[in-house]
């Protein structure tokens, strides 16, 4: 199913087609990309979408993309968003909000009651995204990252929380 979300974007499930855009905007969103097997895992899984370019020539411009899953636990369910970036062309333009939207409704359609992440702390943007969706920080695990680098841990209830977006 595709979704329409920010302007001149069209939010879909990933194909397999995708995996050369999804790795190109990776590699240049982050110091430590995920490998392109990472990313075929999620495969059919409802939360990993991406956002393809609707003005583009053909519905393979991808633009960006999210990675989301629940996760198991044995307390009530969690959703987990592991992954999300938009191509330095396309950023500022709610690409990237529309898609954490429509990946949190895949984590609360597959019962979710609350959503994590991961941020680098230095990520500002990244951060006030989040922030205007309704996470929480939680807390900040020191060293995360391979190079180092803390990361907050954030928090969303999916059951009832709004957004901070008004």
């Amino acid at each position: 199913m595709t979704h329409h979300g920010a302007a001149g974007v069209e939010v879909r499930q990933a194909a397999r087609a995708d995996l050369f855009d999804v790795v190109r905007i990776e590699t240049r969103s982050f110091p430590q990309p995920w490998p392109v097997g990472a990313f075929e895992r999620f495969l059919g899984d409802p939360g990993f979408l991406v956002a393809a370019d609707s003005d583009g020539e053909s519905d393979r411009d991808v633009v960006g993309f999210v990675v989301a899953d629940p996760v198991d636990t044995h307390g009530p369910p969690v959703g987990h968003v592991k992954d999300i970036a938009v191509h330095p062309d396309h950023r500022e333009r709610g690409v990237g909000a529309t898609l954490l939207d429509r990946a949190l409704a895949a984590l609360r359609d597959a019962g979710a009651e609350t959503a994590t992440l991961e941020v680098r702390e230095d990520n500002e943007a990244a951060r006030s995204l989040y922030d205007r969706f309704g996470f929480d920080e939680l807390r900040t695990v020191e060293g995360y990252y391979d190079d180092g680098e803390d990361a907050v841990v954030y928090v969303r209830d999916l059951q009832g929380a709004t957004d901070r977006r008004e």
